[in-house]
């Protein structure tokens, strides 16, 4: 298989892997336990936290594990967002249009529960604007949640810019509005170095980095006001309930450092990789475009639109072929619809519904990329005939 899908998910890091494989079996107890095996299992847990904390240059006592990406973001969103309007700073959150639907059906959710969001839009490249978003703060303002790079189209947002905003306008109103982002596409190919992000909460999933499924990370700034979403325990300094995923977690911290190491040239290597794919595509196949730029955005991301076809057909047709790419982001995929993303940036909606999104990482070779597209021309042109035989 050649596997073009790594905004998806990725393979786990070999160190990962060995590293969980013990927490798996013979060293199985519960971290919460005061027997040696249970002290065995939270000194794991807390060696973790520590490489993830180094990784993020943050304290420990701010790391939480969790079970994922979309648990992180959630609590955060609904955690901040409940804690401040709780002290009574307001009730009005900010987000973009462009979310991943965890950020965005958070975001939702608080709406039910009496909140307003205001959802700011992006402009032809998926770029939030730091003007419109400086507009959009009021007094009332508790949160606003910006992604650090879009999982679809892989562009990467302002996110200091947008913190220097926040403490501008805490500077001039005396009211802090607290800043979550997204950074689950994030390591490996951008610094999330979080004093330099200037943010107040951080989510990650470990799977996106090769680490384990099951396992996420919650950077929360010491001292922000966060409630949590889980109950029964007093886990994760109190911040989230339930036993810990312990080899997820052990896995988390070796990926976690592994994937911050030689960012610049790991960068280097699949951006021109990607490029050699795009300017390929391109060429070889009319009625192609890119969607969005190739500028400001994650170097192994590439969106194409294909004039006159089902993007999930293509996804179908390469699978055949041994090719995974995919339509989209892969957790909506099972009640397909044109990408919300590609909508909010203007994108036509055919064009929308003929996208596919390659994914690459540093394991991805010249050699699979001329094969992509030895085979992508001919498989586009016997859709198409297709399609047009059917009109």
């Amino acid at each position: 298989m050649i596997y073009l899908d790594h905004a998806a998910t990725t393979p786990m890091r070999h160190e990962a892997r060995q590293a969980m494989l013990p927490f798996l079996d013979p060293t199985f107890g519960n971290p919460s336990g005061l027997y040696a095996a249970g002290r065995e299992a939270q000194g794991a847990v807390d060696e973790a936290r520590m490489r993830v904390a180094a990784a993020l240059n943050a304290r420990p006592s701010e790391v939480l594990f969790t079970s994922g990406g979309t648990e992180s973001i959630n609590a955060a969103i609904i955690g901040i967002a409940l804690a401040m309007r709780r002290a009574g700073a307001g009730s009005h959150l900010i987000t973009t249009s462009i979310e991943h639907h965890a950020g965005l059906h958070a975001a939702q959710y608080l709406e039910g529960l009496g909140f307003e969001v205001t959802f700011l839009g992006c402009d032809a490249s998926g770029r939030v604007s730091t003007e419109e978003f400086a507009r959009a703060l009021r007094p009332d303002t508790v949160l606003a949640s910006v992604m650090l790079a879009n999982n679809e189209v892989g562009t990467v947002q302002p996110i200091q810019s947008l913190a220097a905003v926040t403490h501008d306008f805490a500077a001039a109103h005396g009211h802090r509005v607290m800043l979550h982002t997204d950074a689950v596409q994030a390591p490996g190919w951008l610094d999330i170095d979080v004093c330099a992000l200037g943010v107040d909460a951080l989510s990650l999933s470990s799977h996106k980095f090769g680490g384990a499924k099951g396992s996420g990370v919650l950077y929360l700034r010491r001292a922000t006001p966060f409630l949590p979403l889980l109950h029964g325990g007093g886990q994760e300094m109190q911040k989230r309930a339930g036993t810990e995923n312990v080899a997820g977690i052990v896995a988390t911290g070796i990926a976690l450092e592994a994937a911050a190491l030689g960012i610049g040239a790991r960068a280097r290597a699949v951006r021109g990789l990607r490029d050699r794919l795009r300017d390929g595509i391109l060429a070889a196949i009319p009625g192609s475009t890119t969607n969005g730029c190739q500028v400001d955005c994650l170097p192994n991301n590439l969106n194409i639109a294909f004039r006159g076809l089902e993007s999930d057909l293509l996804v179908a047709a390469l699978d055949r072929q041994g090719i995974a790419v995919s339509s989209g982001s892969a957790c909506s995929n099972s009640t397909w619809e044109p990408s919300h993303v590609l909508i909010a940036m203007g994108v036509p909606i055919r064009q929308a519904a003929g996208s596919l999104r390659f994914s690459l990482a540093e394991s991805t070779t010249a050699a699979e990329i001329d094969e992509v597209l030895r085979v992508l021309p001919g498989e586009v042109a016997r859709l198409r005939t297709a399609e047009a035989s059917a009109v």
